[in-house]
């Protein structure tokens, strides 16, 4: 790792970041080890989103719902749902293995296993050859913990905040990226007949975004050869061995068998309040996060006289890059100003705070556009508000890792730690869309609340999530 020594010994067993740190200067960024961090980071959304602008087609040509056009978004959410359910079951194991063997070796399982499922994705021709790809790439891919846990051990406690920010705009980079590219490469045979003029494009219209996403993945692999492994029990050089304090290879491999000791412990004595905390508000922060993003494009779509803005899908295309543009923006400019200023814990409560206004101008869209009759200015400014609240609100992720991170007794065990909190994210996730969808169809349908039960349900949970917020450890914020 090639940030500078530090000035007292560092051994495995110290933790990341004190109960009270003092102030003092900031570490510089690794930057080639955490560009290659980025990169495998926005590889991932790339890949796996790119399936977003053309799922509900593919599954309607493949004749799955037998006409029903009204189905097509069930057996869509199933197919995501299942991975993030095939994820979750197994992203903690991948996680705590990378304690004991490295965290490279689990990343390139992760990047080829990505691989190999889009490639398959690509070349499927029915319902259960599409569930089965999904469900390698989420069982084959525990990445997302194992990158968090990576850059953990790039950073120290001056500059862990930054870094995990990055990790926040290059996952939303690749959202962005991902659907673009997906969106523009399907059916090709349409597009550019001459060049891809072969049966093969007839056959199957969607390979060609999925190849391609699975060419960025190979490259990602390709580019772990540069990456240093960052669990320092399998670094054996000199320079390492004098860094964490060691003064002989002996030495060291009486830590070594001690740290895995350490790294085997059963989970259940992980499980104190230290760690629980953090990971309670991840993983609420992550199934309001999802909802959040379901009920957007669905409010868009929704006739006006539903409660809707009843926009045309070239419109919410173009907001939600708009939503994803802004963000990113927020995230690179503000969030490193803002995290000196407030603190890692004020502002994660600041940012949960934003929550409940964002969903307030939902039914007050619905007010404007029922009185107007129309989408106009009015409605364009309370979108633009919007996009303000949910830059904020993305501000918490970024230092909910550091929390996250921090909570480790010891290095070597911040594997199992992330892949924890993988776990629940995952499952946060898996819910999260179709408890939030459900919700407004179940309000609108049935009139509940004037058709706004869904907002008042989730503005609810987002006052949990504040409670939580306030239960946070105070390190890290003078």
């Amino acid at each position: 790792m090639d940030t500078p020594d530090t000035p007292h010994t560092v051994n495995e067993t110290t933790p990341l970041v004190p109960a009270k740190a003092s102030k003092k200067p900031k570490t510089p960024l690794p930057k080639f080890q955490i560009g290659i961090l980025m990169f495998l980071h926005v590889a991932d959304p790339i890949a796996s989103m790119s399936i977003f602008p053309y799922i509900n087609q593919l599954i309607s040509e493949l004749g799955i719902t037998g006409g029903d056009d009204a189905a097509v978004g069930y057996y869509a959410g199933i197919i995501e749902s299942l991975f993030f359910f095939a994820q979750a079951l197994t992203v903690l194991r991948w996680s705590r293995w990378s304690d004991n063997i490295g965290r490279k070796p689990v990343l390139a399982i992760g990047l080829l296993g990505s691989c190999v499922s889009m490639l398959c994705f690509g070349l499927s021709k029915t319902f259960w050859s599409l569930v089965i790809s999904r469900c390698v790439c989420g069982v084959l891919n525990g990445n997302i913990g194992v990158l968090k846990t990576a850059m953990g051990e790039l950073t120290d406690s001056t500059n862990m905040a930054q870094g995990f920010a990055l990790i926040q705009v290059f996952w939303r980079i690749g959202c962005i990226v991902g659907p673009l590219m997906g969106g523009a490469l399907a059916e090709p045979q349409d597009h550019w007949p001459r060049l891809f003029a072969g049966s093969f494009w007839g056959t199957y219209p969607y390979f060609l975004p999925c190849a391609v996403a699975a060419f960025v993945l190979l490259l990602a692999f390709f580019m772990l050869f540069f990456l240093e492994e960052t669990l320092s029990t399998k670094r054996r050089s000199k320079s390492t061995s004098a860094s964490l304090g060691f003064s002989s290879d002996a030495e060291i491999d009486r830590e070594v068998l001690a740290q895995k000791s350490v790294a085997n412990m059963p989970l259940r004595s992980l499980l104190t309040p230290t760690v629980v905390i953090p990971i309670a508000n991840y993983s609420m922060l992550s199934f309001l996060d999802i909802a959040l993003r379901a009920l957007l494009p669905l409010f868009f779509s929704t006739p006006t006289h539903l409660g809707g803005l009843g926009l045309t899908p070239a419109s919410i295309g173009l907001w939600l890059a708009l939503y994803g543009i802004v963000d990113v923006a927020i995230q690179v400019l503000l969030f490193p100003i803002v995290v000196d200023w407030l603190g890692p814990k004020r502002l994660f409560t600041v940012a949960v705070s934003c929550f409940a206004p964002f969903m307030l101008l939902f039914p007050i869209m619905s007010w404007l556009v029922n009185i107007r009759g129309t989408v106009d200015y009015t409605i364009t400014f309370a979108l633009l508000c919007q996009l303000i609240l949910i830059g904020i609100w993305d501000m918490a992720f970024g230092t909910i890792f550091v929390f996250i991170t921090s909570s480790a007794p010891a290095k070597n065990l911040l594997g199992a730690i992330n892949g924890l909190g993988q776990t629940t994210s995952s499952m946060a996730r898996a819910f999260g869309p179709a408890l939030a969808t459900s919700l407004f169809a179940f309000s609108k349908e049935y009139n509940v609340l004037g058709g706004n039960a869904a907002y008042v349900v989730l503005i609810v949970l987002g006052g949990v999530l504040s409670w939580l917020g306030l239960q946070l450890p105070e390190y890290g914020d003078e």
